[in-house]
């Protein structure tokens, strides 16, 4: 059977017909609110309702188990063929939610410092798979946190989970324009970040047609040889080509371009890689955005268990960043406690 949530108001009504397209617009809106069931959709007939059970999913996953950090939650989504993937849900001091979103079962990019890529590829997700998480992920709010009715309960939306984004273009863009269809979740794009480790050819397609949301480029280190041992993917992306499609993006968006670096104790904090970095960004109206290496037992580098960087080398290496010009932000580290913060979703 065909799961309705995530499809397009327009997918719907040509997935439903005869039925009228009031009636679609209603089951659409339905959908958008969080029902779970058919039953909970009470301006529709029983028999309608009935009917529609009978031919139809809301939902093609499940949420299989759900862990509780501090301002953390994060799910795992048994899909329909029964693989599994992970979203989660952040809070922060302000009461602001942020969700983050999977694009694929697994990955192919294979880097190094990363435990979704330690696990493989099995395939894209659909648009209504990428969709269903921001819905689902609504779910776990509960009424008290509840904000006003014109208000999103979610405030921001990363596209940040579990695979490579740019990899799965098609289905990005076909969820991403129902998050933000007017009549449905209604998401402004600058609501939205898509992080991306650089592939080439669709960051050129995306940077020409869009969708101009935020992007962000897992960087990780602009010293091409480093990178393309940390990141295999990047073997086939040079930085070179890279750079030619941010300036395009922002050219065609007007956006300001986030540079993702994940600090790996001993291996990318050298003062050389701040010099690397700050060559790389010259031209570009970017921030730079430090990710303490979150700690992933197993993955290794050249033959060595990767580590933490310490306080020092952390505060050396933004200074240094800074001293050159750049702004430096450092992620706030949360959802540790559950395997949640970035690099270790899979685990």
């Amino acid at each position: 059977m065909t799961s309705l949530a995530g499809l397009s108001l327009p997918e719907l009504e040509k997935l439903l017909s005869p039925l009228p397209r009031f009636r679609a617009s209603q089951i659409y809106k339905w959908i958008i609110r969080g029902v779970k069931s058919f039953e909970q959709m009470t301006d529709i007939p029983n028999s309608l309702r009935e009917e529609l059970n009978s031919r139809f999913y809301i939902f093609s996953g499940s949420i299989v188990s759900c862990h509780d950090d501090t301002g953390t939650k994060k799910i795992a989504i048994s899909l329909k063929d029964g693989l599994k993937i992970e979203a989660v849900l952040l809070q922060d001091s302000k009461n602001r939610y942020t969700a983050c979103l999977s694009t694929q079962a697994g990955c192919p990019a294979g880097c190094v410092f990363c435990k979704t890529g330690s696990l493989g590829f099995s395939r894209n997700l659909d648009n209504t798979e990428i969709t269903e998480q921001l819905l689902f992920l609504r779910t776990l709010i509960g009424t008290d946190d509840e904000k006003n009715k014109d208000e999103h309960i979610i405030d921001n939306i990363v596209i940040m989970g579990m695979g490579e984004p740019f990899l799965n273009l098609t289905e990005l863009r076909k969820s991403i324009a129902v998050i933000t269809d007017k009549e449905g979740l209604n998401y402004s794009k600058r609501r939205i970040t898509v992080s991306t480790c650089g592939i080439c050819e669709s960051l050129l397609d995306f940077a020409v047609n869009g969708p101009f949301v935020r992007l962000a480029l897992s960087l990780t280190t602009a010293d091409e040889h480093l990178r393309q041992k940390l990141m295999p993917v990047t073997k086939a992306n040079p930085l070179q080509k890279v750079k030619e499609a941010l300036v395009l993006f922002q050219k065609n968006s007007g956006g300001r371009i986030t540079l993702e670096i994940p600090l790996l104790g001993g291996i990318n904090t050298r003062e050389k890689d701040a010099v690397f970095i700050a060559d790389f960004a010259m031209g570009i109206d970017c921030v730079v955005n430090i990710i303490l290496w979150n700690p992933v037992e197993g993955l290794v580098f050249e033959g060595k268990p990767l580590i933490e960087p310490d306080k020092k080398e952390v505060n050396d290496f933004i200074k240094k960043l800074e001293s050159l010009g750049l702004k430096a932000t450092t992620r706030f580290r949360k959802g540790r406690g559950v395997m949640a913060a970035c690099g270790q979703l899979g685990a």
